[in-house]
């Protein structure tokens, strides 16, 4: 009673100081004096922060604020702002979602979660290891927001049952944990490999129009060198899981030939079962082979190929598809219905929807307005520092600048910029632009930060305040770890000499 009262209270003094805070931004920051845009955009985002961080209104409710502070301040018009709550992404969420009904209307999450429950063993550390290692390895290869919406459903269907089983109150705040754990470790793999996210590919993208004349970054050097990185955090995260979130009593009285049982009492699979299982894995292989792979000499094409443009096709396509699937097959068992229908299908968590969207938005209020740029400026006076200091100050401005934006928007920005600045300060532009690449993907404190996050928060079982708390010792942890890495084996792999400037970063060129 007396933490709901303190709660109350920090939700109350947020209300009226958030936006003070913001208006005092406005009124007496002139971050930019010739671009206020600059100035607003900030204000509004530390409103925004404030305002979830503290749950001082419902956290849709915040998300919709762009629509109303972004045109009224002339950063981004209505029209663009309104578009943002809705593209391929948000498809992506809902089509996966979808599929994690249907899963549970069939009762085919049970199956599974006492099928993955054998395997795994029952022990708390057991079960987060066998998640987290599945959905980092799945996240080299594929979309990090995909491999997520696949995990999800099994992972509930494994907290639901040990619920049933355990009891609530034995099992604590394990879920909790076992759901970030599936969140950070879809990020954390993706930074591995050069296809594992976005901003990877950004980055290989940009440094080639910008230096030309760079030997070339190949699949095996990146994995190589990134591979250290996602096998430190990673362990950094289980661990600090394992720690926050362990269950204080013993898990007793639950055992391998317990599951054995409970499997043998679901019977034989019924029929929609079966099908469901298989477009669940049609969609898995489908996400996975969709734009195919290109490793080292070998080439392995993508399906999305055999179409005249494969360039439309995305996850959310693959997503839908699936979904409407689900909604034309009839059932067998009930004469008459579908293996979805619309009453099922309203259970999706929509304000999530909307919360997911309210992070493009203020990522698009980012680019437009010029604040992504001028975070990238600040790091000018930075000349003549310790490369390892400089290096630590990118990752940590990066990382905590992601939280509130796009991490391949801010990544698309900031890049060029430490590209010039590199060149004008005589230091290896690779020395600040690869941590900067992966510290895009070190966001692990809010829900808008990346879609793992946003969709581990779409299922109900964790709060704001959770995903805080931890998220900030995991960045903090991984900030020491990939400048570190960095710093002493990516000079190695990478052939950086942060003592000399390299001869081809002498020119720059004028893409990017």
């Amino acid at each position: 009673m007396q933490l709901d009262r303190k709660n109350s209270t920090v939700k109350r003094l947020a209300l009226v100081i958030a936006p003070l805070i913001g208006l005092s931004l406005i009124l007496f920051g002139n971050l930019a004096p010739e671009n206020p845009k600059i100035t607003y955009t900030l204000a509004i985002a530390i409103l925004m922060a404030i305002w979830w961080i503290t749950e001082a209104i419902p956290l849709a409710v915040t998300a919709l604020l762009p629509v109303v502070l972004f045109p009224v301040f002339g950063v981004v018009d209505g029209k663009t702002i309104s578009a943002m709550y809705f593209n391929h992404l948000i498809f992506l969420f809902i089509g996966g979602f979808l599929m994690a009904l249907a899963m549970q209307r069939w009762d085919l999450h049970r199956r599974i979660a006492i099928k993955v429950l054998m395997f795994f063993g029952i022990s708390p550390g057991r079960i987060l290891m066998g998640f987290m290692v599945a959905t980092a390895f799945l996240s080299m290869w594929m979309s990090n927001t995909a491999t997520t919406m696949m995990m999800i459903p099994i992972a509930l269907s494994i907290i639901y049952k040990l619920e049933e089983i355990l009891g609530k109150v034995k099992l604590g705040t394990y879920s909790i944990g076992l759901l970030l754990g599936i969140a950070y470790s879809a990020s954390i793999g993706g930074i591995a490999t050069l296809v594992g996210t976005p901003p990877n590919l950004s980055f290989a993208r940009i440094v080639s129009i910008i230096f030309p004349a760079m030997p070339e970054i190949s699949f095996a050097d990146w994995l190589i060198f990134a591979i250290w990185i996602t096998v430190l955090v990673f362990i950094a995260a289980w661990l600090l899981l394992l720690v926050m979130y362990r269950p204080k009593q013993a898990w007793d009285g639950i055992n391998k030939e317990e599951f054995k049982k409970e499997y043998q009492l679901l019977g034989k699979a019924k029929p929609e079962e079966k099908i469901i299982l298989v477009l669940f894995v049609l969609m898995a292989l489908l996400w996975v082979f969709r734009s195919g792979f290109h490793i080292g000499f070998v080439e392995i094409p993508g399906w999305s190929q055999l179409f005249d443009h494969p360039e439309y096709i995305n996850d959310g396509t693959v997503a839908i598809t699936i979904a409407v699937l689900l909604f034309i097959i009839p059932s067998s068992s009930n004469k008459g219905e579908r293996l979805m229908n619309w009453e099922t299908a309203n259970r999706l968590p929509w304000h999530i929807v909307i919360l997911f969207g309210g992070g493009f938005a203020l990522a698009k209020g980012f680019v437009d307005s010029g604040l992504s740029i001028w975070f990238g400026e600040q790091l000018s006076g930075l000349a003549g520092t310790h490369p390892m200091v400089l290096t630590s100050v990118i990752v940590t401005m990066m990382s905590f600048l992601t939280e509130l934006t796009s991490n391949t928007a801010s990544t698309e920005m900031i890049l060029p910029i430490l590209a010039g600045l590199a060149v004008s300060i005589q230091i290896n532009p690779l020395l600040l632009m690869i941590p900067a690449t992966l510290a895009a993907s070190l966001a692990f404190m809010l829900p808008v930060a990346t879609p793992p996050n946003a969709i581990v928060f779409g299922t109900g079982k964790l709060q704001i305040k959770d995903m805080v708390k931890t998220g900030l010792l995991l960045n903090l942890v991984s900030i020491v770890i990939t400048t570190l890495v960095t710093y002493f084996w990516g000079t190695l792999v990478f052939k950086i000499d942060v003592n000399s400037f390299p001869d081809w970063a002498m020119t720059i060129s004028g893409g990017g």
